[in-house]
């Protein structure tokens, strides 16, 4: 078979390649639940951000005929994608979360919860906006979700933890790309162990919790992503157990703690049927997101 450096020697435009890797997409075993559902926005997403291009580009532009490095570019970019099924964020290195562009690389996972949906609304009407003062993102990761609330809650002081020092490098590029060195603090720490004590408002966090039988059946394309990020033990919810049980005191009284749970839902449910877990909706799609109002994580987890 010849390369794809070597099946596309002859073109010349974008459109030659945006047609091409159309057509090896659908030939080969992708998955897309990385930004896009489906092979045409994949591809269109990888070859004009691999060249710079805005989404929306003047369709006339995609008849440009391209330099050699560029060809060369393109032609590496496809074959990451299509034969190692490197998603396309980690190729072209930019993520969307909440309308809002992120620098991401394969130190952090590529930004996709239904978490930025909650923060649109401002968790209403579990959360008075007027009162948040200051927000914790617990696994931060590329900072997505910390910087969301910044914006979310222009007004609050944000804490963004983590446990990799790679992925705070990460938060810290998207950090000085949106200018929130004032409002957004970086801390390494694992779960609330190196975290100064504050009463929070908003505690957000979507920790490890694919367990390892879940694990075991990903998709190709999430191989590629940090597995410090995805795996928990105890069935998913080591990770999860760890933080409900160490949340309340940094929550405020009229504080609320989200928790994104992903397929781990009925594990935790059943793990703790006496817990009234207000599991959100999302009109977006999505599910494993709970919320537990300060009151209830006192009555429930506190030792």
């Amino acid at each position: 078979m010849k390369s794809y450096f070597e099946a596309t020697a002859s073109f010349e435009t974008v459109l030659d390649f945006l047609r091409f890797g159309l057509s090896r997409a659908h030939q080969a075993s992708l998955y897309y639940g990385h930004g896009t559902d489906n092979a045409r926005d994949d591809i269109f997403a990888l070859v004009l951000g691999s060249l710079n291009l805005p989404h929306d580009v003047d369709a006339m532009l995609l008849h440009g005929r391209l330099t050699l490095e560029e060809k060369k570019h393109l032609a590496e970019q496809l074959r990451r994608r299509i034969v190692e099924h490197v998603p396309v964020p980690y190729l072209t290195h930019e993520a969307h979360f909440f309308n809002l562009s992120f620098y991401v690389d394969e130190r952090v996972l590529i930004p996709r919860s239904p978490c930025a949906e909650g923060l649109s609304t401002q968790f209403s009407p579990w959360l008075d906006a007027e009162k948040v003062t200051r927000v914790l993102d617990v696994g931060t990761g590329s900072g997505c979700i910390a910087i969301a609330c910044c914006y979310a809650f222009p007004d609050a002081m944000v804490d963004a933890v983590d446990v990799s020092e790679d992925a705070l490098a990460v938060a810290e590029i998207n950090r000085a790309r949106h200018d929130l060195h004032e409002q957004l603090k970086l801390i390494q720490s694992d779960c609330f162990d190196a975290v100064p004590f504050a009463k929070y408002d908003l505690i957000i966090s979507n920790p490890p919790y694919v367990g390892q039988d879940e694990m075991a059946t990903l998709p190709h394309e999430y191989r590629h992503e940090p597995e410090l990020a995805l795996h928990a033990p105890k069935n998913g919810l080591a990770i999860v157990e760890k933080m409900l049980f160490s949340a309340a005191p940094y929550l405020s009284d009229h504080g609320v703690l989200v928790m994104e749970v992903g397929n781990s839902e009925e594990a935790l449910v059943d793990a703790y049927p006496h817990v009234p877990f207000t599991w959100l909706e999302f009109e977006a799609g999505g599910s494993g997101v709970f919320l537990l109002t300060a009151e209830q994580m006192k009555a429930y987890f506190t030792a």
